[in-house]
């Protein structure tokens, strides 16, 4: 039992136990004890400007690293402002524990100045939530909130801190961290799974975020290898293959004929691997319910009409794949050439003939991809450019194309940009942003500068919601509600202090933008584009089955 202190002391503590480098947030009055014992600690608060930015930067913290990102929050609008981004991180499955501050336990029962039930609220959007309700159970609830928030399949916890409980008197101390063994499937389970495999006459894989999470990309690539059967990715997935590995078949999920045009019609044995049902239904590749499916997944697999599986691999997916590589090294398949990666990838490479200005989305993903080396990373914000991104940036390595795809909130990549490059100092980050997304987090500029993290803010200008003006002008033949005028994006960005430019030509664009990577501080790139034309490329890929 430790000495007595007051229990914002002690909480630090169990935050430091957990491993925790950095709390994202807002100081509040009802957290005063908890700032002033962690800024007597090893773990580095970091002040944001929304609460928003500071929940998206934990949100990717979590992603990249498989360890909990923290974000704080005081009491009533503090904490209603982490919703959207603790909500992002439950979907897309990134752990994380969000701390808000509360009012005294005494005036909970009544009407009282900002207090509403903040852990009802979270509830929905969080795996596990609890009030600290007495301080001498801190140790418990700390362990416990990383154990949920870090375990599979990972995602938000919370944790109400209120503000009696936090300068109370208590003495304890907090429990060790442990991550706890990883399952693996039984041999019975491996060799059903593989008996199915090698029955098959059409096998493909989807490969899904679960892959990047797992840290199962080097077991996918040797499956691969081994086997010859060809793998798909899912928007979250990219990166799983080189893009440029012979067994790759392309990003799945814009239009109706991705997974005809990737093989999936042909397929009877779909091996799904880390596949999130909340990015892209079943439904789309398997219609009529009759694909042999075998799934690979840290947890038991959703409940859909259309993701029947015949056999459940259930564990470390490194483990699950590299033991069937193991059994089907006797395989001999020969991966068909992808009709998808044809079109998809022919338009890409055209783009770099392409000088029309204002710039067309292939041209400026085609520069981005050069200028880029294949562990840099690309944060694509949430629009219409984000399904240009998805469906055809290519990517050589997992979680070096960063999207949000489950909740899918605008604003999402600035804050998550910087949380990457902390992560990855060694890397150059670029994040891509339209210009109504970019205004709904630009105000974390500011904290960029501030901790002189060299993000690259490309923003794609057109002054209008892009991905809306798209999809009324499919549905009704005209757009409305969906134009607005921009502030001067190169200004802003010189009043917060970081360099910016405005491309003026295609050739522009390159060049500053290589310049920008040379930076030791943030930048900002403003890019007119041109969504004139369809982000479908080609009719034969049908129509889009996705929203932005």
């Amino acid at each position: 039992m430790g000495e007595e202190r007051k229990a914002s002391d002690l909480f630090v503590e169990c935050l430091e136990a957990e491993g925790v480098k950095y709390v994202f947030g807002i100081p509040g009055e009802e957290t005063l004890d908890l700032n002033e014992s962690l800024e007597r600690s090893s773990v580095d608060f970091i002040p944001v400007r929304h609460e928003q930015g500071g929940a998206y930067m934990a949100d990717m913290y979590g992603r990249l690293t498989q360890r909990a990102g923290v974000c704080l929050g005081t009491l009533g609008p503090g904490a209603t402002n982490l919703v959207t981004a603790i909500a992002d991180a439950f979907l897309d499955r990134s752990p994380v524990v969000a701390l808000t501050g509360q009012a005294d336990l005494e005036r909970m029962h009544k009407e009282s100045h900002q207090h509403i039930d903040v852990v009802s609220m979270l509830k929905p959007v969080t795996k596990w939530n609890a009030r600290l309700s007495n301080p001498r159970i801190i140790p418990e609830v700390v362990r416990k909130a990383f154990k949920v928030a870090e375990g599979q399949k990972p995602g938000p916890a919370h944790i109400e801190l209120p503000e009696d409980v936090m300068i109370a008197p208590v003495a304890a101390d907090p429990l060790p961290a442990n991550d706890g063994p990883r399952p693996e499937p039984s041999a019975k389970e491996l060799f059903r799974a593989a008996e199915v495999i090698r029955g098959a006459i059409n096998p493909i894989v989807l490969a899904g975020n679960g892959v990047a999470r797992a840290g199962a990309a080097p077991a996918l690539r040797d499956f691969a290898r081994a086997t010859g059967i060809g793998v798909a990715e899912t928007f979250m997935g990219k990166g799983a293959l080189d893009y440029q590995d012979p067994h790759a078949l392309g990003t799945v999920g814009l239009q109706s004929r991705d997974y005809s045009l990737a093989g999936f019609e042909d397929a009877d044995v779909v091996i799904t691997v880390g596949y999130d049902l909340v990015e892209h239904a079943p439904v789309h590749w398997n219609p009529g319910g009759d694909k042999r499916i075998v799934c690979i997944d840290t947890t038991p697999s959703e409940v859909d009409a259309h993701f029947l599986t015949e056999v459940d691999l259930i564990g470390d997916i490194y483990h699950s794949l590299s033991r069937l590589a193991e059994e089907l090294r006797d395989l001999r398949h020969t991966v068909e050439h992808s009709r998808l990666d044809d079109i998809v990838l022919g338009r890409f490479e055209a783009a770099r003939e392409d000088d029309a200005f204002p710039v067309q989305p292939p041209r400026a993903l085609w520069e981005i991809r050069r200028a880029l080396g294949p562990c840099d990373i690309l944060v694509s914000d949430v629009g219409l450019h984000k399904l240009w991104i998805a469906r055809m940036f290519p990517a050589h390595e997992p979680n070096t194309v960063l999207i949000a795809n489950g909740l899918a909130g605008m604003g999402f990549a600035l804050p998550s940009a910087i949380a990457a490059k902390l992560v990855h100092p060694d890397r150059r980050v670029v994040t891509v942003s339209g210009d109504g997304g970019f205004l709904m987090n630009c105000q974390e500029l500011e904290t960029a500068v501030r901790l002189r993290t060299p993000v690259v803010n490309v923003i794609w200008e057109n002054a209008s919601f892009g991905s809306i003006v798209w999809k009324q002008d499919k549905r009704f033949g005209r757009h409305f509600g969906t134009d607005f005028t921009n502030p001067d994006f190169v200004k802003l960005a010189d009043a917060f202090g970081m360099p910016a430019w405005r491309c003026e030509s295609v050739e522009d664009f390159p060049r500053h933008l290589a310049h920008a990577l040379t930076l030791e501080l943030p930048s900002l790139i403003v890019l007119p584009i041109d969504y004139s034309i369809d982000v479908s490329i080609s009719e034969e890929l049908g129509t889009e089955t996705v929203v932005a």
